[in-house]
């Protein structure tokens, strides 16, 4: 059985787990979902991008985890994918969860369509990246109830992280990856992914549902999880 560390994208903590780590334990699996510095129960914590890999890698030393699933959604694909050649031979596997992946010397800013305007955004906004509001999770396969308990446990986003650039010391081919990308939210992962899956190296799953699929449908991606 494997352990599945796992981390949630901006502006949410390990609470969103919460349906997909009861699936893994039924499953005889063990489960530690993280909260970032910074955010949920850990608001006003000082963060940056570094803070958040080192958050991950100290929570697999900490707990002293072997067979290690790493499994970082949206964001913090950035620091999962970091902290993934950090922690060793306790590695297993990685999963992006249709997320964002790093790519040294480039911030999350950097792969956005307009980083200038998400600077602008974190700085009108005291250094935070606002949560988004109920309307922008419409088409995402999420219903109501659903919608409403995402914005209601959303906290503003610490905002050097975004802007912090990644620092690899391998090549991502280096990662035994799984990318699960979500149909509703894009068809087509990012063009490293692509160039990835394409080489062989990493694995594509794809799942019919939007950005957050441990809301929407925790079941299938926990079956996911389980497979790697």
């Amino acid at each position: 059985m494997a352990n599945y560390v796992l981390v949630a994208g901006a502006w949410l903590g390990a609470w969103v787990w919460d349906e997909v780590g009861a699936e893994l334990r039924a499953a005889g699996h063990g489960v530690h979902p993280v909260t970032l510095s910074g955010l949920a129960e850990r608001r006003g914590e000082p963060a940056g991008q570094q803070t958040h890999v080192a958050d991950v890698v100290s929570a697999v030393e900490r707990l002293d985890l072997r067979d290690v699933v790493l499994v970082g959604h949206s964001y913090s694909g950035i620091p999962v994918g970091q902290a993934a050649e950090r922690i060793g031979d306790r590695l297993t596997g990685v999963v992006f969860v249709d997320a964002n992946v790093p790519v040294d010397g480039e911030s999350f800013a950097d792969q956005g369509a307009e980083p200038a305007a998400l600077v602008a955004a974190i700085a009108a906004n005291g250094g935070f990246w606002a949560p988004m509001p109920a309307a922008e999770f419409a088409e995402q396969g999420l219903t109501t109830e659903q919608i409403d308990r995402i914005v209601a446990g959303a906290t503003p986003h610490p905002g050097s992280s975004l802007t912090e650039p990644a620092v690899l010391e391998r090549p991502l081919a280096a990662l035994p990856a799984t990318y699960v990308k979500c149909l509703l939210d894009w068809p087509e992962p990012p063009p490293v992914v692509v160039e990835l899956v394409a080489g062989g190296g990493w694995r594509l799953v794809e799942l019919d549902t939007g950005h957050w699929p441990m809301v929407s449908q925790p079941v299938e991606l926990a079956r996911v999880l389980a497979r790697v």
